[in-house]
């Protein structure tokens, strides 16, 4: 289901001009897919579309380009290069990284879609990681340490 949503969103910004998320809220309800702000929230963010000025002053949404520039790293690629230390208290990690890497490795630790993991709120040097518990904190950490090549 969340591919042919996927599919029909991108299909609706590519083919018409879509400047609120509640006017492709209701295109995506005539195409047969009824969905709440917060579930399209999330499949913009996943599809990667982006606001940009239109001539007339406005904005709409425009899909990520066809190229390369869409890929996003794999958390296994990212992680020994830009992970440099790692704290959390209760369900809080905090991950530091070198100046401009934690958006970068936010956005790969949100789409490893690790179930223990809530969302994550990425600065220019550190990832706030919040996880469903203080237990899943700390599964978090060891996974991520383990795949860092990070001593425990």
């Amino acid at each position: 289901m969340k591919t042919q949503r996927h599919a029909a969103i991108l299909k609706i910004v590519r083919s018409q001009t879509v400047a609120s998320q509640e006017q492709l809220r209701e295109l995506l309800k005539a195409e047969g897919f009824d969905v709440t702000q917060a579930t399209l929230s999330r499949d913009i963010r996943d599809l990667g579309l982006a606001k940009v000025a239109a001539p007339d002053g406005g904005s709409h949404y425009a899909p990520p380009p066809d190229t390369g520039a869409a890929i996003r790293p794999q958390l296994q690629q990212l992680l020994p290069t830009t992970l440099v230390s790692l704290d959390g208290v209760g369900p809080l990690l905090v991950l530091k990284t070198p100046a401009g890497s934690a958006q970068a490795l936010g956005l790969a630790l949100d789409a490893a879609g690790w179930t223990e993991i809530i969302g994550t709120v990425a600065g220019d040097d550190a990832v706030l990681v919040i996880t469903r518990s203080e237990r899943a904190r700390r599964a978090v950490e060891t996974r991520l340490k383990e795949t860092a090549g990070m001593p425990d």
